[in-house]
């Protein structure tokens, strides 16, 4: 089974980016048939802008632009999704954001039924994992719902959307004990677990 992890962040040497290869490695550690790809956003240059080519997709005049052709491709490869990310203004940085946007479009993600009235959810195959991290500590989070907040945006409001299963939604806080080694062995972990939802053989 193969998983894409999205990572986006700047920095190479970020906790960000260890993150999501320790996430890799548990993944790899626990089956023998995994494979994984990791994609660097910020490495890879893509561009989050929304553009009159993705205004023709929308709305079905144009087929979808290279770049954004070839990040579906990428995920239709995949079995399993993972976005690892830092916290930013309690959602998204701005790259994956864009990514999102420009990736995840109608006609591809989900289907506007105008006739019906309804949205067809069209990920229903892609599972999803998502692995954030911040500086908040657990009782700001709390305090102004920003964890609840987080959740209704991200794993409803745009996965749901769409039918792709959110299947683990954490949040790693620079104030959780052993903070940063703890959130590798966490990564691990997390990694660990996705190799276990998809049928491979284990190790």
């Amino acid at each position: 089974m193969h998983t894409l992890i999205v990572v986006s962040h700047p920095d190479t040497a970020s906790l960000t980016h260890a993150i999501a290869r320790q996430v890799a490695t548990g993944i790899q550690a626990a089956s023998m048939d995994a494979t994984v790809e990791i994609a660097d956003l910020a490495a890879e240059g893509f561009d989050p802008r929304w553009t009159h080519g993705d205004i023709a997709r929308f709305t079905q005049a144009a087929p979808a632009t290279p770049d954004v052709a070839a990040e579906q491709a990428r995920l239709d490869r995949a079995d399993a999704l993972v976005l690892v990310y830092p916290v930013f203004w309690w959602s998204f940085p701005g790259l994956l954001k864009g990514w999102i946007d420009r990736v995840f479009t109608q006609g591809w993600a989900y289907e506007d039924d105008n006739a019906g009235g309804k949205i067809v959810k069209k990920l229903q195959r892609l599972k999803v994992h998502l692995v954030a991290n911040g500086g908040a500590d657990q009782g700001t989070m709390d305090r102004h719902g920003y964890r609840s907040a987080m959740t209704t945006q991200i794993d409803h409001g745009i996965f749901d959307f769409c039918g792709a299963p959110v299947l683990s939604s954490n949040v790693l806080l620079a104030s959780d004990d052993g903070y940063p080694a703890a959130h590798l062995h966490t990564a691990e972990a997390i990694g660990r677990r996705i190799a276990g939802d998809m049928p491979s053989t284990s190790r």
